[in-house]
């Protein structure tokens, strides 16, 4: 069956460490899952305009061995118990074990995680919004045609003062790059 692009749902792309929660570098403990401050109400407020939610993550920890499968799933377990305390269901996480030398399709800036979110959840990348705080987080976007927006928690505000973001739209946090999106929106 096909559907028309524009009765499928919207999704925010995000970026897990340092944008939803507390960057503590190659986390493996869920008891450091940490959101940040504005998290629950960004992410609210986004759901509320009717847009989906899909975590994208780079995690090298496995790839270094740092981390297996089975800690990851705690840790998302851990966040996605973190997310329902506020209200939150997330459509998906996807993630890239790889480590940077490793020249996989999936690790950001490239796109293979979008790609299959895209094919499991049947969206528009370029109807979608990517929201992160990195560079990496912000080429993906524009690399899948996303509205990418860099929120200066995390390495935010450090990627920021490096002045490479021509016309990058940067806000403080979640909740602030959710009142962006809503007004963005015209809602």
């Amino acid at each position: 069956m096909m559907h028309a692009i524009g009765k499928r749902r919207r999704y925010v792309l995000l970026d897990r460490d340092g944008t939803i929660i507390v960057d503590r570098v190659y986390l493996s403990d869920p008891e450091g899952v940490e959101l940040i401050q504005g998290t629950g109400s960004g992410l609210r407020k986004l759901s509320s305009l009717g847009l989906g939610l899909i975590v994208v993550t780079n995690q090298s920890a496995i790839g270094r061995g740092q981390l297996d499968l089975a800690g990851l799933a705690r840790v998302h377990d851990r966040l996605t118990d973190l997310l329902a305390n506020e209200g939150i269901v997330l459509d998906g996480i996807y993630f890239c074990p790889h480590l940077p030398t490793d020249n996989c399709k999936c690790r950001k800036p490239r796109t293979g995680m979008v790609e299959q979110a895209q094919a499991d959840l049947r969206f528009d990348p370029t109807r979608s919004f990517m929201i992160g705080d990195n560079s990496c987080d912000m080429q993906l976007g524009r690399a899948v045609g996303a509205t990418s927006l860099l929120v200066r928690t995390g390495r935010g505000k450090e990627i920021e003062a490096q002045g490479d973001l021509a016309n990058q739209v940067v806000r403080d946090n979640l909740e602030d790059a959710a009142a962006y999106i809503e007004n963005l929106l015209g809602r």
